[in-house]
């Protein structure tokens, strides 16, 4: 059985027939989801949490994406904190910079990340992590906040990962995992797959960042935590593994990393 690491299922492109999709996922091969609260605007973690609450197969996090950072006040900060000890709650994110939308300026961005890095180290929380730009410069700078800020103290996972294996491999060395979405799936995708080969699968876990990057045989469709699988078994080939390994490793290395119970 597959967990769906990261996923955005209440995203408004749900509403009709979330359910459904939920239906669709846990009737197949998806034993869990972690449904990440941030991205759509902070209060937008309090419907991760509502959505956990719902079912026990669903996990939450809550966090401030980098896309918001300039949302974050002291409302909001309490807000977050009292988020994070929620039951359902497993985890502070995503979080992290983008430098490719720059939907907030960068100076924000660093501080608001520094200070949630802080916060998960003071409350011991995992992090999901987002990194994202057009210059490397982006990775260096989240790698560099989250030694600082973390003190080799804090796991994090480098969500839908698309960087170098040389960074990947750093980042290992200071307590991150790394997790692949639909996009390692793609035909243009043949650098990410070696950075996948090259990887412990201890270290590993697989999402599908719906309703994003749906992956190959779904693309141009709105993505559904039901089609995680697919990812995994490019996972399952990359590393010469059968599919119900891959399967059962990255999820054990999910429920670990997320501190969910089997």
């Amino acid at each position: 059985m597959w967990m769906d690491s990261h996923c955005h299922v209440t995203a408004d492109r749900y509403d009709e027939d979330r359910d459904a999709v939920l239906e669709r996922c846990f009737s197949g091969d998806v034993a869990a989801l972690v449904s990440i609260g941030s991205g759509y605007g902070v209060h937008g973690n309090a419907a991760a949490i509502e959505l956990a609450e719902s079912d026990s197969r669903i996990f939450a996090t809550v966090g401030v994406h980098p896309h918001e950072a300039a949302e974050l006040d002291d409302e909001r900060r309490a807000a977050i904190r009292a988020g994070l000890g929620h039951e359902r709650v497993v985890a502070l994110g995503e979080c992290g910079l983008d430098y490719h939308y720059m939907n907030s300026d960068r100076e924000v961005q660093r501080s608001v990340f520094a200070e949630q890095v802080a916060l998960a180290r003071e409350l011991d929380m995992p992090v999901s992590l987002h990194v994202r730009g057009d210059e490397l410069n982006a990775y260096e700078e989240l790698l560099e906040i989250w030694i600082a800020e973390g003190g080799h103290a804090v796991e994090g996972v480098l969500h839908c990962y698309t960087g170098t294996l040389e960074f990947a491999e750093r980042a290992l060395e200071h307590g991150c995992y790394v997790s692949f979405s639909g996009i390692l799936t793609f035909k243009k995708s043949a650098a990410l797959r070696e950075v996948a080969r090259a990887l412990p699968i201890d270290r590993l876990m697989v999402e599908t960042d719906a309703p994003f990057l749906a992956p190959q045989g779904h693309r141009g469709r709105r993505n559904e935590p039901a089609w995680v699988g697919v990812v995994g078994e490019t996972l399952a080939e990359l590393h010469a593994r059968p599919v119900a390994e891959i399967a059962e490793r990255t999820t054990a290395n999910a429920r670990k990393f997320y501190r969910i119970a089997s």
